[in-house]
């Protein structure tokens, strides 16, 4: 992990530069392999498989029986944390859905937003060395509250051509539609054309790789919608000479695991702190099954060490990051001071992986700076908020006036005419009337 001691501010636009390929290269192979799914469907589906996951599959989907087996296969106190998990999970996420009153605008014009759910939606959930059935939950438990008619999930299999069991479990739990044996590339593809096995999808969630994300954005500029660029993970940590150096490299670390791409970026204005904290990493990190794949992480990690606190928070928005620790004391003053993170957990016994797993906020975070302009997954990301609006006769006849010297400033005659057309039949309908009662005795 490289020491930084108190850069210049020009220094933190490299200082918070992510570990990333040349993005040419990336999507060139990316587009490549969607192009393949485009035109041959699960043929191309099957193929891509075989060359990156080494298996030959006869059938893509899981058999509805093989899900519902899932639950047997499981260790009780696994299967008792999953819905434990989910219970947290449902239980944050179900206020997220609710109604907005109507507001009158002025007399006679009514307008208000109804969230209406996704039709179709894909969910895709990392594999490989280690099964996210978290992710799951994560996904499909806000999809379900939102009301989605289908949710389809995608997921790489196992060497044997199977699925975890946790994964199978966690998706027959929350209402998961149908679950597809299919990862990285060519699942972002077949979610976003259709195959002959893989419906399309009118929208995709999901965290993944570079390969994944770049894939995902490929996917966006041809019409398919996205949750976020949701790529490697990362967490940054503000700490002060209080903090355990302890509980702060194993929160590193909890995030260094996750991949060789991931990034981790501890930010102190205390120099015994950051010594203690990488002395402490260098004992934990030969504890873990996945310490190469931390080690490599961290290589492309930072401790910075900044001239105070105010300055640390200041770099730590600038880094954006997808999870934010703030290890000091009054954690919660400063977290009035965070401008772009995509979670915050404040104090010292509130661990990041309290978030990935079971505390009930979401995991599906932005990265790579997005934090800046992208929320992570709510309910809100599930539905389209849908505007609705009625005007009455006496709407209309305050309204008119306003909407025809717009549409007129603008050259936009028919627009005006539709207004007008109303107030026409309106004045003459009045006329009518008031000759009408004329001719009463």
């Amino acid at each position: 992990m490289q020491i930084i001691d108190r850069p210049d501010r020009k220094e933190w636009p490299a200082l918070v530069r992510r570990p990333a390929m040349e993005l040419g290269t990336l999507d060139r192979s990316v587009r490549r392999i969607m192009e393949a799914v485009r035109r041959k469907g699960d043929r191309a589906v099957r193929s891509h498989t075989h060359a990156f996951d080494g298996v030959r599959l006869r059938s893509l989907e899981v058999r509805q029986q093989d899900l519902r087996a899932a639950e047997r296969l499981l260790d009780p106190d696994l299967r008792d944390a999953i819905r434990q998990a989910e219970a947290n999970i449902r239980r944050f996420h179900a206020p997220q859905r609710h109604a907005e009153e109507p507001v009158e605008t002025m007399p006679g014009v009514m307008c208000w937003r109804r969230p209406l759910p996704i039709d179709t939606v894909g969910l895709y959930i990392p594999g490989g060395s280690a099964p996210l059935f978290s992710t799951v939950l994560m996904l499909a438990v806000p999809a379900a509250i939102a009301g989605c008619r289908e949710v389809v999930l995608c997921t790489p299999p196992d060497a044997e051509g199977g699925i975890h069991p946790a994964i199978r479990y966690a998706a027959t739990l929350t209402g998961v539609h149908r679950v597809f044996r299919v990862g990285g590339v060519q699942a972002v593809a077949a979610m976003a054309y259709g195959t002959g096995s893989i419906p399309r999808v009118d929208k995709i969630f999901g965290p993944g790789n570079q390969y994944v994300t770049a894939a995902k954005r490929l996917a966006q500029s041809e019409g398919v919608a996205i949750d976020m660029p949701a790529g490697p993970s990362e967490v940054c940590i503000l700490a002060d000479a209080g903090a355990d150096p302890d509980f702060v490299a194993a929160d590193l670390l909890s995030q260094a695991e996750h991949g060789p791409d991931s990034q981790v970026l501890l930010i102190s204005d205390d120099e015994g702190l950051i010594t203690r904290t990488i002395e402490a990493l260098e004992r934990q990190v030969r504890r873990l099954g996945r310490q190469a794949i931390a080690e490599q992480a961290l290589a492309n990690s930072r401790a910075v060490q900044v001239a105070d606190l105010a300055e640390g928070m200041d770099l730590a928005n600038a880094y954006a990051p997808e999870h934010l620790i703030i290890a000091c004391r009054d954690a919660e003053a400063w977290a009035d001071r965070v401008l772009s993170a995509g979670s915050v957990f404040l104090g010292a016994y509130t661990p990041e992986s309290a978030g990935d797993y079971a505390s009930g906020t979401n995991h599906t975070l932005p990265t790579n700076g997005y934090a800046r302009a992208y929320s992570g997954v709510s309910v809100d990301s599930f539905v389209r908020k849908t505007t609705f609006q009625r005007i009455t006769a006496e709407g209309i006849r305050g309204l008119g006036p306003t909407v025809v010297r717009m549409a007129e400033a603008e050259g936009l005659q028919a627009h005006a005419e539709a207004v007008r057309v109303r107030m026409r039949k309106l004045d003459a309908e009045t006329r009518q009337d008031e000759a009408d009662r004329g001719f009463q005795p």
